[in-house]
């Protein structure tokens, strides 16, 4: 199978491109974004060897999906998409934090708390608490925005305003719709019977100052989900939560002796691991949607993708 490692294009206009960890985003005459959806998998901010197959697809449609379940709430970048993997919007200035919303203490939270820490980005979090059982109210833990090859970091709303990361009143805003979002998400996710247990936000601000969510939007790379059914009985037993989100790969990495840090290195993925996460995200993409996942061909995707875009900013 045809996976989408890395792209070369050269569209009429394009400007500049940014290579991110999964995406890559051209910049079309200062006023359009393209953001294609590579099949690169990260993870603890690394990106692995291997590319999985529809990865890029399925995260660029339930991204697209999401967006349009929210655009009542919260505005966004979206515009149109030409391409099963290529999502185009307005230009943005992104923000240099990403708004971090937790229902539960899961994952690095669980991991700070497992450690004994009590307060996590500026937030307290109650004692008595066990892995996976829900806050009272949702807590925002913010992070820095790292370059490639940098760990995101966590942060506090205190120092992102003491050291001008974003303005007060700006941050008011992000810290609005990250709760608004982070709400509908929850609806969303109980009617596909799921639990919504935390997720990240990306915002930018268009060219005329507005404040619009961008990227991606309740995916499992952002996001992480429960199976709503069975979630009281196995937190009374003491059990792991039966998931759908990206843990299953940092889960296969942690057993395998990477976790992200110095001198460690990445485990080998044999062609079957890439097939069976594959199946996973194909897997994740459908109790999510709650729709069949078609695949897209991928016999000549570059051009594919190339010729969708192109074609698109031509009718521009």
């Amino acid at each position: 199978m045809n996976t989408i490692n890395e792209t070369n294009f050269q569209f009429s206009g394009q400007k500049e491109v940014y290579k991110g960890k999964v995406r890559e985003v051209y910049n079309i005459n200062d006023d359009l974004l393209v953001m294609i959806a590579s099949d690169r998998l990260s993870a603890f901010d690394v990106v692995l060897p291997r590319q999985i197959p529809f990865k890029g697809q399925i995260l660029n449609q339930i991204a697209t999906k999401m967006m349009n379940d929210t655009s009542d709430i919260v505005p966004n970048w979206l515009l149109a998409n030409p391409d099963e993997n290529v999502a185009v919007g307005h230009l943005c200035e992104p923000f240099k934090v990403e708004m971090v919303i937790r229902g539960y203490l899961s994952g690095h939270a669980a991991r700070e708390y497992a450690a004994g820490k009590r307060t996590l980005c500026g937030v307290a979090m109650p004692e008595g608490m066990k892995e996976n059982d829900k806050f009272p109210e949702p807590i925002i833990t913010p992070s820095t925005k790292a370059d490639n090859g940098e760990h995101d970091e966590d942060i506090s709303r205190e120092d992102i305003l003491a050291n001008q990361i974003v303005s007060e009143e700006d941050y008011l805003v992000l810290e609005d719709y990250t709760r608004k979002l982070f709400q509908r998400g929850t609806e969303l996710a109980a009617k596909r019977g799921l639990i919504l247990v935390d997720t990240k936000y990306e915002f930018g601000k268009t060219k005329d100052g507005k404040i619009v969510l961008i990227d991606e939007i309740h995916t499992p790379d952002s996001s992480r989900y429960f199976y709503a059914e069975g979630y009281a009985e196995r937190q009374e037993k003491g059990e792991n939560q039966k998931q759908l989100s990206k843990e299953f790969v940092r889960q296969w990495l942690i057993e395998n002796g990477f976790q992200g840090k110095e001198g460690q290195e990445i485990p080998e993925m044999s062609d079957e691991k890439v097939i069976e996460i594959s199946n996973r995200y194909i897997e994740l993409y459908e109790q999510i949607t709650g729709e069949n996942f078609i695949k897209a061909n991928t016999e000549n995707v570059l051009e594919r993708i190339e010729k969708n875009v192109s074609t698109f900013l031509e009718n521009e």
